[in-house]
This record gives structure tokens, C-alpha cells and sequence, in this order.
């Protein structure tokens, strides 16, 4: 006998983005204000005036994005709010507020809700924004915690991912891979105590990887001197999923090619030196690594010299025609195609990964 019932197509088939593209295909924008929806780091809407306003939302699960096991709730706390604030930036804007929902199960008491909302208002602190509401519910197994993010930005500096054009020139901030690596070294330790309850963890006083991976920061002080620069990026995006994928990502939006220099990508010293302990390679874990939350952008080349001057700022590629594709050009003098092998939510491989 066939089976005559409905096709059925896992997930992983499509990968996030293919899933995303997939669900929302047929959607359609009823309202004036929706300027933009789903397809970059935020919705994009217009309610008159000169500000735009920024929307942007994300879900962290236990046993997907975070390990209870050697991810302190307090940091949890702060990660989750600074995950959405990095998306707001990436559109060029201010984050002003956040809702956050919880979904909890009957493992956690009152006094874990408060150590993850110490992390939170930490957070709020830190950057600015209010807390304006939220949810709390029960969960069946595990923690959940889901924040939205609400910014502002000015109508005429709104920042797209499908801005890009050829000649543009591609630019980091700060230095990519040390979250992966801080990720590898926390996860060898829980091997460890797994096997060996005993021992103490040994993360080899490495603070500055570890720190990265547990208490990410969004670059809001970059957004600052793109204003005082009187810099308007091309395109912009923030690296949460690795600088190959995201890079590619502004790639297909803006239907170009890019060529990326493996010399100019900013790897921490730390991070070289951990990579190399870990018999990785450096350039690998930038380009696929992911959790860095820095921004990649492009700018024209007449802007040249305001991106020179940028504090904590890289100039690594260049936006080409759509024809020639998306390259590495690597520190031996050859051509590598760029292949997006950042983390994905749906591929069975990286789960529990991060």
C-alpha cells in the first residue's frame, strides 16, 4: 500500500532562513505604517514624523542556545537582552525599550526568575532602555526566554541589509571567533566534570573569550560615531550566526558579489592563540564561528576617510559585481568561494551548540 498523506518535509531541508522565506511568502502588509517586515535585523515602521521605529524579537531555549550548566542565569539575563539591542543597531538605530517573556518550568524558584532579571535590568542599565511588559508562563520542561526589542532611527539613516552596492567597501568592528572559542573551552570543561565530578573547571584565566561568549556587548557606541562621523553605512548587518553567513546574507539582499581578505578579518590575539590550542583555525572559527555581535557594514568609498578614523573598525573586502561572485582571498594568495557554515537553529549538527 502507498501512503497516500500530505508530503512531509523536515526542517532541516530548508535551514532557518529557508524556513522563514518559506512560511512568510505569502503574506501581504495590510497597514500604511509597515514600512518593512520580515527579511532584516528589524521591522521597520512609519507612523509620520522623522523617526522611524525598530522592532525586533528573539527566543533563546535551553538546551539550544544556552547551557544551564555553565551559563550563570545572571548573564543569561543580560545575553538576552543584548542579542535584540545588536539588532537595532544593525538597522542603525537606538534601542529606546524591551518587553521580555519567560517560560519556566517547576525546577526554577522565585529566586532564579530574580537572578535572570538582575541580568536584564543590568542590561537596561547598561544601555538605556526601559522595560515596558512582557509574559511569564509555565513550561513543561526547560527555560525559555523570548525578548522584544523597540528602537528609533532617523528617516534618512535607516540602514538596510539590501543597500550594498559594487565598489562599496566591507567593514568590521571589533574582532570575530573569540565567542566560539569561549564556547569550545566551556564546553570541554563541562566534558570534563561530566566524566569527572571532582576536578574544578580550568578555563585557563581566559576572560576575554569566555566573556564573550557569556556577556556579549551590542555596538550601540559604534551607532554613536557613525552620527558624530556623519556616516550613513550602505548596508549593515550584526554577526550572530558567523561573518560568512552574514556577509553572504547582505550579498543576496543587495544582488552583489563581495570579495573578503582573510589578512584584514580582526581576530583577538587571545582568541589566535586559543584557536591554535584547539587545533582550529582562527580564520574559520571569524567566518563561521558566530555570537560575535559585531557589525558588519558597508559604506561608499568616497567615505573612506571617515571609516579610517572609526575607533575599533576594519576595512576587509569589497562589494563587487553580483557576476563575480563571493569570495575569500586568502592570506596565501588564493581564491576560496565564501560558504555560508555559521551555526543553524534547524541543522541537527548544532544543536545545543550555543
Amino acid at each position: 500500500m502507498s501512503d497516500s498523506g500530505p508530503a512531509s518535509t523536515p526542517i532541516s531541508a530548508l535551514g532557518e532562513f529557508g524556513l522563514i522565506d518559506r512560511i512568510t511568502r505569502d503574506f501581504h502588509t495590510w497597514q500604511a505604517s509597515t514600512l518593512y517586515g520580515v527579511g532584516d535585523d528589524a521591522a521597520v515602521l512609519d507612523y509620520g514624523g522623522e523617526l522611524l521605529t525598530l522592532v525586533s524579537t528573539d527566543l533563546l531555549l535551553e538546551g539550544i542556545h544556552f547551557d544551564l550548566m555553565y551559563t550563570p542565569l545572571k548573564h543569561l539575563g543580560y545575553k538576552a537582552v543584548v542579542v535584540n539591542l545588536s539588532d537595532i543597531c544593525a538597522m542603525n538605530g537606538r534601542p529606546t525599550q524591551i518587553t521580555v517573556s519567560l517560560g519556566l518550568s517547576s525546577r526554577f524558584p522565585v529566586e532564579a526568575v530574580e537572578e535572570i532579571y538582575a541580568g536584564i535590568r543590568a542590561a537596561c542599565d547598561a544601555y538605556q532602555v526601559d522595560l515596558v511588559g512582557g509574559d511569564t508562563t509555565s513550561s513543561k520542561s526547560g527555560l525559555l526566554v523570548s525578548v522584544t526589542a523597540i528602537g528609533q532611527v532617523a528617516r534618512e539613516k535607516v540602514t538596510w541589509r539590501r543597500g550594498a552596492r559594487p565598489g562599496d567597501l566591507v567593514c568590521i568592528t571589533g574582532d570575530l571567533g573569540a565567542a566560539y572559542l569561549g564556547l569550545q573551552l566551556l564546553e570541554r570543561e563541562k566534558q570534563v566534570f561530566l566524566s569527572q565530578p571532582d576536578l574544578q573547571p580550568d578555563l585557563e584565566d581566559q576572560k576575554y573569550i569566555v566573556g564573550r561568549q557569556l556577556k556579549p556587548e551590542a555596538r550601540v557606541d559604534m551607532i554613536a560615531e557613525f552620527a558624530r562621523k556623519e556616516l550613513v553605512p550602505t548596508a549593515m548587518i550584526d554577526i550572530s550566526d558567523g561573518l560568512a553567513s552574514d556577509l553572504l546574507h547582505i550579498a543576496k539582499a543587495s544582488g552583489t558579489g563581495v570579495i573578503l581578505e582573510e589578512a584584514n578579518i580582526p581576530v583577538h590575539e587571545e582568541s589566535r592563540l586559543m584557536a591554535f590550542r584547539f587545533q582550529l583555525d582562527p580564520t574559520t572559527c571569524a567566518l563561521s564561528g558566530g555570537e560575535d555581535y559585531e557589525l558588519l557594514f558597508t559604506v561608499d568609498p568616497g567615505d573612506l576617510e571617515k571609516v579610517r578614523f572609526l575607533p575599533d573598525t576594519y576595512i576587509a573586502g569589497e562589494i563587487t559585481e553580483a557576476s563575480e561572485g563571493c569570495y575569500l582571498h586568502s592570506a596565501g594568495g588564493h581564491r576560496h568561494l565564501l560558504r555560508a557554515q555559521g551555526w543553524d537553529h534547524f541543522n541537527p549538527e548544532d544543536q545545543g551548540k550555543s
